[in-house]
């Protein structure tokens, strides 16, 4: 097979590693995760025909309101991994505490965490949105897997990646040797290699940062920037951090969400959507920091744990962490 048709699930058959108990056992939780992204690609696809625009009429644990999609993502995604057998412990964002894994919280190896749709209000205006996930191998064993497997640093995570549903469904995942790129093509029902190893862009002067809620940031991100449009950057910003991530990596650029002056921790959780996209960005040659601590070195002390984050080319986020060090 030629490597432009290489699938999902063959390429990671292909790449795991010896920290995985199985050879088999990478190719097999990212083929749930994929399953799981064909169905809400169909879901968004079909949202206005179902029904599933707007709010679910309620809030999630950390008080974001939820949306229809989030409900139906959390399930779709937490069924598909259970499914596998593999699982003993799993967070979601959309989650207070850690999913029921039954009897594979003994028995199961790996520890998932996802934000299952980020960006979710988009789909009312058919912007991108995006799945987001980390796995990591379980530290306890012959117990129920508890907070000693899932409160853990984004450097012991295995593999790590996410799903963005735009223009096409793009998978894209890392198991520490590259990023890899897959398309979702919908006649075959399979995701098909069409970017390997893929490098960070270059700095290309551009910056997505809501700046709506400058009004609050604090002085190091008022000067960065203003700095940066000095120096003529431009500024895109979609709104959902799986695109805004997805568009700087392959185009270039820094993807930056503050602290402020009301949420000093900024609104990212760490688990769910920093540490998974921090190992990507680093293996594609880029980084992640809060502003002064890599991304994926931050402990973290509960399951929403929130981060200031900054995120992309290795340049951009060193100059970022000049403006909150002096």
């Amino acid at each position: 097979m030629s490597s432009a048709l290489s699938s999902l699930f063959q390429h990671a058959m292909d790449n795991s590693n010896d920290e995985f108990a199985q050879p088999s056992d990478l190719a097999v939780l990212l083929n749930a995760i994929g399953s799981a992204g064909k169905f809400i690609s169909s879901e968004i696809n079909r949202a206005a025909l179902r029904d599933i625009f707007g709010s679910a009429g309620a809030a999630n644990v950390t008080g974001d309101e939820q949306q229809k999609l989030d409900v139906i993502g959390d399930n779709v995604v937490a069924e598909a991994l259970l499914s596998t057998g593999l699982v003993c412990a799993m967070s979601s964002e959309e989650n207070a505490g850690m999913i029921n894994c039954g009897d594979a919280a003994v028995s199961g190896e790996y520890v998932v965490v996802y934000d299952p749709v980020d960006g979710s209000s988009n789909i009312d205006v058919a912007a991108p949105i995006g799945t987001i996930f980390g796995i990591y191998r379980r530290l306890t064993e012959g117990v129920p897997a508890g907070d000693a497997d899932i409160l853990r640093p984004g450097s012991e995570m295995l593999a790590a990646g996410y799903v963005l549903y735009g223009s096409s469904t793009i998978f894209c995942y890392t198991s520490g040797d590259g990023a890899h790129f897959f398309t979702l093509d919908p006649t075959l029902g399979d995701y098909l290699l069409t970017g390997e190893s893929v490098r960070s862009h270059g700095s290309s002067h551009v910056y997505s940062a809501n700046e709506g809620n400058s009004g609050k940031w604090n002085n190091p991100d008022l000067n960065w920037v203003e700095h940066v449009k000095s120096e003529g950057y431009s500024g895109r910003y979609i709104g959902a951090l799986v695109a805004d991530f997805h568009r700087n990596l392959m185009k270039g650029g820094i993807y930056a969400y503050p602290g402020d002056k009301s949420s000093p921790s900024g609104k990212l959780r760490l688990l769910f959507e920093c540490a998974p996209l921090a190992l990507v960005a680093e293996q594609a040659g880029g980084a992640a920091s809060d502003g002064k601590t890599a991304i994926r070195d931050i402990e973290p002390d509960q399951l929403h744990h929130r981060t200031p984050m900054y995120i992309g080319n290795a340049d951009e986020v060193a100059l970022l962490e000049r403006f909150h060090q002096s």
